[in-house]
């Protein structure tokens, strides 16, 4: 298992499109992937759920990667966040 802190840098945060591009990425990978933030963990494979964390810019989200790709998918996961989710800012 890989635990992370990970920190929501764009700008307008975990908005619907942030939200469906994070669960696209965690939905490419069969281990279970579970994000959160004041000591609740969801599951980041569910758009929905994403958003209802209503993590806004600033926002460090937990991260918890279980399974036989969790070391694919945690480096992708941080990447996309890294990259702002494709949006420049």
């Amino acid at each position: 298992m890989i635990k992370d802190e990970l920190e929501i840098i764009n700008r307008l945060g975990l908005h619907a499109r942030a939200a469906a591009k994070l669960a696209t990425t965690c939905n490419r990978f069969a281990c279970t992937i579970k994000t959160g933030h004041n000591g609740k963990l969801i599951d980041s494979k569910s758009v929905m759920s994403l958003m209802l964390l209503a993590a806004g810019q600033g926002t460090v989200l937990n991260f918890e990667f279980d399974g036989d790709d969790e070391m694919k998918a945690h480096t992708q996961v941080k990447d996309l966040l890294a990259d702002y989710f494709g949006e420049g800012q």
